[in-house]
């Protein structure tokens, strides 16, 4: 089912399969948010949970026993139901149940919560532990967005963004498996706040950046200022991604994990980036997104 939320000159559609964000709708009606297009990629702004990313062969073993798990795990491909809906803020909620246990075998609520501003959207991710053991996941989102924003232009005269000078080794991703490879570099930044958008950044993956210096990042025209500004403040890692086929759009994803690396083993656990929540406890994790 598809609800809407409203607020000044936007106006957003979200989707109970996955709490996925499906409509970012602004000024002139024009649709900020990726559309799906199955010619490159048919996500919009999926959820991610209770991983990020890939599993070696889509597999992972939690207290010995063997668990397969699609990429970015269950909830993206789950009903959840209205938890909560005002003018401009809806709440969707995913509850553990015996399809979730097959494959990731916790009690866990996760609660998606959309807000809209005068400016843009924040999406607020409330996971509960309402099992009697400690709750292991990662979370993170993954909107695209239509590039160019409102306005004639090309892909290439926007540029990636950073408000701080950033020196970053992006680790390579081995195409076909999605795992990481912490011994092959993808991209490098070197005390540098700016990445001309290009396609061919992306024929590789994503470009995964770790502990980064800014809260925020941009993707900007800035011959025009038109784009879009993502706070990450709350992530400690951030995704950019875009189709290998010069797909005309580009995914800003804040994560607390990530794929399974090269160099580690199988255990859930042991995952890098993971989130340990207590029985009884409750962890939230935000970001907002300000078209410019």
């Amino acid at each position: 089912m598809i609800y809407e939320i409203k607020r000044g000159n936007l106006t957003a559609k979200v989707d109970t399969l996955g709490a996925q964000l499906v409509s970012l709708k602004g000024e002139n009606g024009f649709e900020y948010l990726w559309t799906g297009d199955l010619a490159y990629w048919k996500g919009q702004a999926p959820v991610l949970f209770p991983m990020v990313g890939a599993l070696r062969e889509g597999k992972t073993k939690i207290d010995g026993e063997w668990y397969e798990m699609g990429q970015h795990g269950l909830a993206r491909h789950r009903e959840f139901t209205l938890a909560e809906q005002g003018e401009s803020c809806i709440s969707l909620r995913l509850n553990s149940d015996f399809e979730t246990k097959k494959q990731y075998p916790f009690e866990f609520s996760l609660t998606v919560t959309y807000t809209l501003s005068d400016k843009g959207i924040e999406t607020r991710f409330t996971v509960e532990n309402i099992g009697d053991k400690v709750l292991p996941f990662a979370v993170g989102g993954h909107p695209g967005f239509n590039i160019p924003v409102n306005e004639s232009a090309a892909f290439a005269d926007y540029t990636i963004c950073f408000p701080e000078p950033e020196t970053q080794t992006c680790l390579a991703i081995v195409m076909g498996k999605g795992l990481i490879d912490p011994g092959k570099t993808a991209f490098e930044l070197k005390n540098e706040r700016e990445i001309p958008l290009r396609h061919e950044l992306f024929y590789g993956d994503a470009l995964i950046f770790e502990g980064l210096r800014s809260d925020t990042v941009q993707v900007v025209n800035k011959a025009t200022g038109k784009g879009i500004e993502m706070d990450f403040s709350q992530f400690p890692m951030l995704g950019i991604w875009s189709a290998k086929n010069d797909g005309p759009y580009v995914c800003l994803e804040p994560w607390t994990g990530c794929a399974t690396r090269t160099d580690e083993g199988d255990e859930f656990e042991k995952k890098k980036g993971m989130t340990f929540l207590p029985a009884g406890g409750t962890a939230e994790f935000a970001f907002s997104v300000k078209i410019l």
